[in-house]
């Protein structure tokens, strides 16, 4: 076996002495002393185990501060060690020897050790799992534990990704005792422990008194603050009631914080495809010209302009811009209402059609989704707009694909592989494009892995799968003060391990 990983250390800030309240913000920029932080974000997750629900929201939360996988991900999108500090890959890529981090426990004071991982990764792919990546954990065909510190895990046939899946929020590790209550009270080994859940306002942590490197965490307490509406964030910045705004919805007062020395603004990029996802066995979107037409109705810039206030960098497939192995495609469906009419028209719907729209509650969707129907209606599509809250988006549209459009991003980082599932909302079925991603998912060489990349954003973009529209920026504000934000969103993550405020030594 060859060694691929050593044991890499994580320097984190000092900590401050411990004191748990409900904490308000302050007006002071350097807020010397403080370790307490208020993060407000947008939507409430519908529950807080990221292994059973695929809402970004619970990640957002729970991601690094409670729960933690094998491996972890940084900032830049760099697999680094989590609770195995270490492993060796076989030479064939099959056999992957983890060596856990010894000592570590669970926030109930319940230890950690290698059957809490086999339980993990056999709950994920049993029949009645919900977690939306168990193909990562079906492709397991033999799960070891030769001893509390050891896993030996073999894969059904190489996996170039294995390392980097293992990292996302759907693979962190539980424990049997308590997996069974994360939905409502997580329980995990991260540096935070699960303190209140106040519905339609709050979720609180408190600092885990029984992490590894509990000294090493300098706040006491997080607490996520749910503020939907775009103006009411913008006053809880101002009023203080918020510290930090990690992705802004309302992005057209942007510069208004730019131009306050009491704040930071931090712009990045994230994982995030912004897509008007189109349900591709429902006629007429079953017939690949109308599909193109309204991908050559859509004015991608003007959404951006018009629901982003520019941020965001137009896409013409299903794959993040900034990634080395990204082919931009953008001109293929360029911006040309005359060829939509025609595709139409070819297809037999000279006079048109009539669909929905159904949008999520997200700025980018609803502002997005008016300009995309108003497009639309200028080549005889004529859209009726449906908003529904994230619980029913999840139920009708993602669950049982009952919808003709929607606009959702998918934030999960290299998910170009959602489209090879035809039971996929998208109801895509191409056994050629499922036979290029097995293939890049067998690479190992990254060359190779690359080529078949290219191959498949080729093959989604000329079957117009879905209108691809632009990736997601991520524009945060914070006061002047906090310490270790991330700029950039390789995952929907809030390490909040990392953050401090200045002057609190």
């Amino acid at each position: 076996m060859r060694n691929l990983v050593v044991i890499v250390a994580a320097i984190i800030i000092a900590v401050a002495a411990a004191y748990y309240w409900w904490p308000t913000a302050t007006d002071d920029p350097s807020a010397s002393g403080r370790t307490d932080i208020v993060v407000g974000m947008q939507l409430e997750p519908p529950v807080l185990d990221p292994t059973v629900n695929p809402a970004a929201a619970i990640a957002q939360i729970t991601h690094l501060n409670v729960f933690e996988g094998l491996t972890r991900i940084n900032e830049f999108g760099a697999v680094l060690p989590g609770l195995a500090q270490s492993w060796e890959v076989s030479d064939d890529g099959l056999i992957y020897n983890f060596h856990l981090l010894e000592g570590v426990m669970f926030g109930d004071g319940t230890a950690f050790d290698s059957g809490d991982v086999r339980f993990t990764f056999s709950r994920n792919a049993a029949a009645a799992s919900t977690n939306s990546r168990k193909a990562y954990f079906t492709q397991m065909v033999d799960i070891a534990t030769p001893d509390a510190a050891t896993v030996v895990i073999t894969l059904a046939e190489p996996s170039g990704l294995f390392l980097f899946n293992l990292a996302e929020a759907q693979s962190v590790i539980v424990a049997p005792e308590s997996a069974a209550g994360n939905a409502s009270t997580p329980v995990g080994t991260g540096p935070f422990v699960f303190d209140r859940w106040v519905p339609g306002n709050s979720v609180a942590l408190a600092r885990n008194p029984l992490y590894r490197d509990a000294d090493g965490v300098a706040l006491d307490r997080v607490v996520f603050r749910f503020v939907n509406d775009a103006a009411a964030q913008i006053t809880a910045l101002l009023a203080g009631d918020v510290d930090v705004f990690p992705r802004m919805s309302a992005l057209e007062t942007v510069g208004q914080f730019q131009d306050d020395d009491r704040f930071q603004v931090l712009v990045g990029n994230t994982e995030g495809e912004t897509i008007l996802a189109m349900n591709n066995a429902r006629a007429p979107l079953d017939d690949l010209r109308v599909r193109q037409a309204i991908s050559h109705a859509i004015d991608r810039q003007a959404i951006i302009d018009g629901s982003e206030f520019g941020f965001g960098v137009p896409i013409g497939t299903h794959f993040a811009p900034h990634h080395p192995a990204y082919v931009d495609l953008t001109d293929q469906y360029a911006f040309d209402p005359d060829r939509a009419r025609a595709l139409l028209a070819e297809a037999g719907f000279a006079e048109g059609f009539d669909l929905t729209l159904q949008l999520p509650p997200v700025n980018y969707a609803r502002r997005g989704g008016e300009i995309i129907a108003s497009q639309l209606a200028h080549v005889g599509i004529r859209v009726e707009i449906i908003p529904v809250e994230w619980a029913t988006w999840l139920e009708v549209v993602y669950a049982e694909a009952n919808y003709d459009l929607s606009i959702v991003s998918h934030v999960e980082p290299l998910d170009i592989s959602i489209y090879a599932d035809p039971e996929y909302y998208f109801q895509y079925d191409n056994p050629e494009f499922r036979a290029v991603m097995a293939a890049a998912n067998r690479a190992t060489d990254v060359d190779d892995q690359y080529s078949k990349w290219r191959a498949a954003q080729r093959m989604l973009t000329d079957d117009a799968v879905n209108a691809f529209l632009f990736e997601l920026a991520k524009v945060g504000v914070a006061k002047v003060g906090i310490n270790g934000l991330w700029q950039n969103w390789p995952m929907f993550i809030n390490d909040m391990a990392a953050v401090s405020w200045a002057n609190d030594d």
